[in-house]
């Protein structure tokens, strides 16, 4: 995603917003300054979750029509969180978030996730052969969500003709890096290595 994850959106695919802007939802009880653990994958859901359904905070997002666009959010814990618009027909392509733990939910309009049933080589590889039965596929609408763990490849689409989607994503923690994959059949080509340089 380009970058966020999306999960991150790239500059170079993504036109930014105007004047992207943090913005902090409702903070997630147990967090604080005396706080030494990060959260879980399960609050990074709740916190998706709870966002998702903050309608001031959903309709504060700028949509493009051409592009995603994203606002930087103040994810809990010191987690790091985004509110992305999806134009219809765009995605994300192959990717996962190396050691972070994440969580996304749709806020509005119907997102697809593809992922991999496979925990892949953390380095020294430029393609794989999958084997059958490692995809999954699952549709996510208006506020639903999911959580996954570390070395995660997926790629999430908004496969409406018309409907933008919007979504929110939590990832602890902070991004340190992003490898993006290409795909034909069942060969998964390793293709580039982001760092967080690459989509702030």
């Amino acid at each position: 995603m380009s970058s966020p994850h999306p999960a991150v959106p790239t500059a170079a695919s993504v036109p930014s917003p105007a004047t992207p802007a943090a913005v902090a939802p409702a903070p997630v009880s147990g967090f604080g300054p005396g706080s030494s653990a990060g959260p879980t994958v399960a609050e990074l859901l709740d916190f998706a979750r709870r966002s998702a359904e903050d309608s001031a905070l959903i309709a504060s997002l700028p949509l493009d029509p051409e592009g995603r666009t994203w606002i930087r959010l103040d994810g809990p814990g010191g987690s790091e969180a985004w509110l992305i618009g999806w134009p219809p027909g765009t995605g994300t392509g192959w990717h996962d978030h190396a050691d972070s733990v994440g969580a996304f939910t749709t806020a509005a309009g119907t997102l697809k996730e593809h992922s991999l049933a496979v925990r892949l080589p953390t380095d020294g590889w430029k393609t794989l052969e999958l084997t059958d039965g490692v995809d999954r596929t699952r549709e996510l609408a208006a506020g639903q969500g999911r959580a996954f763990g570390r070395h995660h490849v997926h790629e999430v689409l908004n496969e409406s003709d018309t409907l933008h989607a919007v979504s929110v994503h939590a990832y602890y923690p902070p991004l340190p890096r992003m490898r993006r994959f290409s795909r034909t059949g069942s060969v998964l080509r390793l293709e580039q290595t982001e760092s967080p340089e690459d989509w702030q």
